[in-house]
C-alpha cells in the first residue's frame, strides 16, 4: 500500500488530521461500524466522556486487530459526539495521544449529534487499509 496525505493549509498541522488521504494499491479495506463505550456484556458505560472515549478506543482497536488490520492503517475517522465543546475540553488529550501513539494520519469528520445509544456521548467510525 502507498499512502499519501494532502493538507494544503498551514493551520492543518494543528488539527490532528489531514484534509485528504490517497491510498494506492491497498491489500484490503476494512469499514468499521461506529464503536462506542460498551463493555463485553453489551452494557453502555455510564461515565464521563473521556472515560467513554478510552473504552471506545479500546473497542475500536480490538475490532481492527481481530479483523487482521493495524490501528495505524486508519485513513478515515468519523467522530460523533453529543458535545464538541466537552470533547475539546475534556477528551482532546486522550484523543491526541492515541493518534500520536499509532502515527495515524487520517481524514476526519466530527459531528455533534443530539444523542447516542444508551446515553453514550462519543462514537468512532473508521475506515482502515492495509
Amino acid at each position: 500500500m502507498e499512502k499519501n496525505t494532502t493538507d494544503p493549509w498551514e493551520w492543518g498541522k494543528y488539527t490532528n488530521s489531514v484534509q485528504a488521504v490517497e491510498i494506492k494499491a491497498p491489500n484490503g479495506t476494512l469499514y468499521c461500524s461506529g464503536q462506542v463505550a460498551i463493555d463485553a456484556n453489551g452494557q453502555p458505560l455510564a461515565a464521563d466522556m473521556n472515560s467513554q472515549l478510552a473504552l471506545t478506543i479500546r473497542n475500536l482497536e480490538q475490532l481492527i486487530a481481530e479483523a487482521g488490520y493495524e490501528t495505524s492503517g486508519i485513513v478515515k475517522l468519523n467522530v460523533y459526539t453529543t458535545s464538541t465543546q466537552e470533547f475539546f475540553t475534556d477528551c482532546i488529550q486522550t484523543y491526541q495521544a492515541w493518534i500520536a501513539k499509532h502515527g495515524i494520519k487520517q481524514a476526519t469528520t466530527m459531528l455533534e449529534v443530539k444523542g447516542l445509544f444508551g446515553g453514550l456521548t462519543i462514537e468512532l467510525e473508521a475506515t482502515v487499509v492495509k
